[in-house]
């Protein structure tokens, strides 16, 4: 599906091409004002997973009727395949996916036309969870069986990880559980797991009074990245009025991140309407852990903010681990469609 006025006729064309990956300072950056004549905008968002805490700031922003006033409607899908949303996007069939900023890389190795245009969370959430003490810092995965998703990376991770404790990468026996990675270590099949996201499952265990120990992947040798991002066609980037669209919706998100930051409730409340079967008290638990991976670290940068520099370290490092062919292009990301950003 493409971005289309609500009278179902195609948005018309040409916008300013996709920016070169920018690592722009916050100095001189315009203050943002966001045009909503004309017609309402339908734009079809795919997220990542089912509704949860990391969707925080989106709901907030639907909740509070921050798409509505920027003249936006936005249809939130669930994808049916994981696999699917950077699919949809790039054939052009959602105008929007969630996705992983190494999926993103992994896509346009592959030769799928995505940029991401803006980040959702700003920081890994994949950690090393352990419970027991069994793991308490990366040199005691030295004999000890931990289980993945069987995602490539993850694989990645822990031998980087491994080999920056000094243990050697053959000594860690990988067990793929899927996505059973808490329920096989609380059945002891694993000593810990990679992959699990210190926010939601790491919350989840320590309300359960679990004591689980986590290891941030970033803090044991894996390059800084940033754990969800919103990726568009960066094709249709180029046509007019759709970087219009986009700059419109990330405003709305990011009054949405704002909301939730002064109160979760903000982003609690419409997370459970949308999705009964969560647990309040553990959502709001969950987003307040979040909250500061919501905003980057550097005050100076607006919400949504993606560095340049952290992206060529984190795609040099999967170039070094075979995961891609070739060193990122400049074009895998643009600050361009931001609060405070473009022309």
């Amino acid at each position: 599906m493409t971005l289309r006025s609500a009278c179902g006729r195609p948005t018309a064309a040409a916008v300013a091409a996709l920016l070169a990956a920018l690592a722009l300072s916050a100095c001189g950056a315009k203050k943002d004002t966001t045009t909503t004549a004309g017609a309402v905008k339908h734009v079809d968002l795919v997220l990542d997973y089912l509704p949860n805490a990391d969707h925080a700031p989106i709901y907030a922003a639907q909740a509070m009727g921050a798409f509505k006033a920027a003249n936006l409607d936005v249809r939130l899908r669930t994808p049916s395949d994981p696999a699917s949303p950077l699919k949809l996007v790039a054939a052009g069939k959602a105008d929007l996916a969630i996705s992983y900023e190494p999926e993103v890389l992994l896509a346009r190795d592959k030769g799928l036309h995505v940029a991401s245009i803006g980040a959702l969370v700003q920081k890994p959430l994949t950690s090393i969870i352990s419970l027991g003490g069994k793991v308490k810092t990366p040199a005691d995965l030295k004999g000890k069986k931990v289980g993945t998703a069987g995602i490539p990376y993850q694989s990645a991770y822990l031998k980087t990880i491994a080999k920056g404790a000094g243990v050697a990468p053959g000594s860690v026996h990988e067990i793929n559980v899927g996505f059973n990675l808490i329920q096989s270590m609380l059945t002891k099949k694993v000593d810990a797991t990679l992959g699990a996201f210190w926010n939601v499952e790491g919350v989840q265990l320590r309300r359960e009074h679990k004591k689980p120990t986590i290891i941030h992947v970033e803090d044991a040798g894996v390059p800084t990245y940033q754990e969800l991002v919103f990726v568009a066609n960066n094709d249709r980037l180029q046509d007019k009025g759709v970087g219009d669209v986009m700059r419109r919706f990330l405003q709305a998100v990011a009054r949405g991140a704002k909301a939730v930051k002064a109160d979760p409730n903000a982003g609690v409340d419409p997370l459970v309407k949308a999705n009964p079967d969560l647990d309040r008290a553990l959502q709001l638990d969950q987003v307040k852990a979040t909250l500061p991976a919501f905003f980057p670290s550097d005050s100076r940068f607006p919400w949504g903010y993606q560095n340049a520099d952290e992206w060529k370290a984190y795609g040099q490092w999967m170039l070094d681990n075979g995961l891609v062919g070739a060193l990122p292009t400049p074009t895998s990301l643009t600050n361009e469609f931001l609060p405070g950003r473009g022309i």
